[in-house]
């Protein structure tokens, strides 16, 4: 995640006034303790409440739990259903 968002910031300071206002992350939040996964959820919370758009692909339940909004992808036998949840 430290990555990405440093990333995001360098393409913007090169950029020439371009904003990223949009970010998707895919990471390993499945390794995190306890701990640096509470981190990791503020961080993403604050950085929405700043204006940015977080898109998130994870399993972990406990990150799934705190996103305001979320759109779930569920498998089946028969193709994959998609569902909008709202907290």
């Amino acid at each position: 995640m430290a990555l990405a968002l440093g990333l995001s910031d360098v393409v913007q300071s090169y950029s020439g006034g371009i904003r990223l206002d949009s970010l998707f992350i895919d990471e390993g939040f499945g390794s995190l303790d306890p701990e640096s996964l509470d981190l990791a959820i503020q961080t993403l919370i604050d950085l929405q409440q700043g204006g940015r758009t977080i898109g998130v692909i994870s399993h972990v339940s406990e990150l799934k739990e705190q996103m305001s909004l979320r759109i779930d992808i569920e498998p089946s036998r028969v193709g994959s259903s998609i569902g909008l949840t709202t907290n």
